[in-house]
């Protein structure tokens, strides 16, 4: 018989909601992340063609005769997953319910560098050292399910995921039916924008382009993420863009920047830039906007009326792995609810569990003094629990092919870099 979840406060152990510090999302853009670099890292990958939605057969033949090992090899981001000095309490945890001893490493910094390195084992058919590992939608991950790099996921095994993930998770456009992966954490992009400096309410991504903020506006610099507000600008949906879509949006994003509009095309630098007054207003990711809040910064962030964009990261399966069906036990133990608003509490990204809210609001209930303060300001913020409409306007990056990419990159790479 599965033994019940343990109580959330002995999985958090002695930790705390992480507050300060680099966010994920920072780590990911710091290692350098483009467009370009990903163009970069796409060409002459060996491999071989897998359907874009594995058949029942396919998924079959793969998990046929495979057993649980007892062991599981895990690589993930930097800073993603609760800790309590060199401890991993939601791991242990696991580990005490299941039996399957976890190593766990922060092995990845940046997709390009994690695809380059474990590209030719893969390629050849060979282990890479790990049986789960999270990828963040992006031309990797595109490369990584059309050359069968991964394994078919096994649904049936994955009750917790099917009963629990939010609609808005589950079926994203880079992985119809969730065929290859399977939500860790996501988070949003939109604007923030600084209230000292900013009268009333920014609704709109029009006020990107509002002449009283001129020299004042901060954009991102990456090719994907400019893209996109380019397009939610013109009334374009990312999802379903062409060379026109981008073309109309590249000249818009262009007359913004002719206009003086736009101080710099920033990274993971527009944080501090927003905070001092720098920039007024920018475009922005939820995660680092909430650290912010939490460290008593008064500033606003909002998924404007035109749309936003979603940006996930997904555990997904080596084809080579040794031990695949230990890793669907873990994929699918994360999305308790209880496991969840564990791991949500200390990340503090979006999670694609939306129940834990309330356990969130009921462990704030019973909650005293900073840890109080730190759960409410979680259960109650729209940077962690989206609301419906919000997520409604988001959408994600376009998945290109090696000749679009190109096209994508020619047209938005010279406005951030001329």
């Amino acid at each position: 018989m599965t033994s019940p979840p343990p109580d959330p406060a002995l999985l958090r152990g002695l930790t705390r909601p992480r507050l300060g510090g680099p966010t994920r999302r920072q780590v990911f853009r710091a290692a350098g992340l483009s467009a370009a670099a990903l163009a970069l890292s796409a060409c002459s990958i060996p491999g071989r063609k897998a359907a874009a939605t594995p058949q029942k057969d396919a998924v079959a033949s793969y998990w046929a005769g495979k057993k649980r090992n007892g062991v599981l090899r895990w690589a993930n981001w930097p800073l993603y997953i609760d800790k309590d000095g060199k401890r991993y309490p939601t791991i242990e945890a696991f580990t005490k319910d299941t039996g399957i001893q976890v190593t766990y490493q922060e092995a990845i910094q940046e997709m390009p560098t994690w695809f380059g390195k474990i590209q030719p084992q893969l390629g050849a058919g060979q282990d890479i050292g790990f049986d789960l590992m999270v990828m963040t939608n992006s031309l990797q991950l595109t490369k990584a399910m059309e050359l069968g790099y991964l394994a078919p996921i096994d649904h049936s095994k994955l009750p917790n995921f099917a009963a629990n993930v939010g609609a808005k998770f589950k079926n994203p456009a880079y992985d119809p039916g969730n065929a290859f992966t399977v939500p860790w954490q996501s988070g949003l992009t939109g604007i923030a924008y600084n209230p000292k400096y900013v009268d009333g309410e920014i609704t709109s991504i029009e006020e990107l382009w509002n002449p009283k903020y001129k020299g004042k506006v901060g954009m991102m610099s990456d090719s994907q993420e400019l893209g996109n507000f380019g397009m939610f600008a013109v009334g374009v949906d990312p999802d379903k863009s062409g060379k026109a879509d981008w073309e109309k949006a590249g000249k818009r994003l262009q007359e913004q920047r002719d206009a003086g509009l736009v101080r710099k095309y920033y990274e993971n630098d527009y944080v501090d830039a927003l905070a001092r007054g720098d920039v007024w207003l920018t475009m922005a990711w939820s995660g680092d906007i909430y650290q912010q809040i939490a460290e008593g910064r008064d500033l606003k962030f909002v998924v404007p009326r035109e749309g936003g964009s979603i940006w996930t990261d997904n555990m997904c399966i080596p084809m080579t792995a040794r031990n695949p069906v230990d890793a669907l036990a873990l994929m699918d133990y994360v999305y308790r609810p209880k496991i969840a608003a564990a791991l949500a509490e200390y990340i503090t990204y979006i999670t694609p569990v939306p129940s834990t809210q309330a356990i969130v609001r009921e462990e704030a209930a019973a909650a005293t003094g900073e840890d109080k303060e730190a759960l409410e300001l979680m259960a109650n913020s729209p940077l962690i629990y989206p609301s419906d409409a919000d997520l409604a306007r988001t959408r994600s990056f376009k998945t290109l092919s090696d000749a679009e990419e190109k096209v994508y990159e020619g047209i938005f790479q010279p406005i951030s870099q001329g």
